[in-house]
């Protein structure tokens, strides 16, 4: 019988499922703004002018944040032929040293980059031309998506749920 998950582990995945439902109406929203789109242009005559900017920032929200929630899952693509050659210890020592960097990119150039890029957009007042919403708002996918994939490296280390080829094949590589 395994033991119930703390308080801390509860909250994590609860805002880790909060970030998937997230994803997953934005994307529906997409979906339905595109074929709005397409039929307002082709049915009505007169595609609506809202339609392609909002699709737009739709498409960088899911993709930023699907791709936060994708590398949680280790569903992005990896090319481990030389890593695989080593012994199953040294693939372990790489895998961390992998979310070390990965940690440092997304504080670094997501997490601060994208928090300067919002904060000069909205310093600056800039306003989408047809949805009139403030387009340092729009950039919060960017920082926001670097604090997940910085959070779910460091959750892939505490946890040990590392991707390196001897995980993979069911080796056991040794602490």
């Amino acid at each position: 019988m395994s033991a119930a998950p703390s308080p801390l582990a509860r909250a994590w995945l609860g805002l880790v499922r909060a970030l998937e439902i997230l994803a997953a109406s934005l994307m529906g929203v997409l979906t339905f703004v595109v074929l709005w789109g397409v039929f307002s242009r082709y049915a009505l005559g007169a595609q609506s002018t809202w339609t392609d900017e909002l699709a737009r920032y739709l498409l960088v929200w899911v993709s930023l944040i699907g791709g936060a929630l994708m590398y949680r899952e280790h569903g992005h693509l990896g090319v481990d032929y030389l890593v695989g050659k080593f012994d199953p210890a040294a693939q372990r020592l790489t895998a961390v040293v992998v979310e070390v960097i990965v940690i440092a990119f997304a504080l670094l150039a997501l997490g601060y980059g994208g928090s300067k890029l919002m904060m000069e957009a909205l310093a600056a007042d800039e306003m989408t031309t047809a949805l009139g919403i403030r387009v340092g708002w729009l950039h919060l996918a960017t920082p926001l998506s670097g604090f997940f994939m910085a959070a779910f490296a460091i959750e892939h280390i505490v946890t040990g749920r590392l991707s390196y080829p001897a995980a993979s094949e069911g080796k056991e590589a040794s602490p």
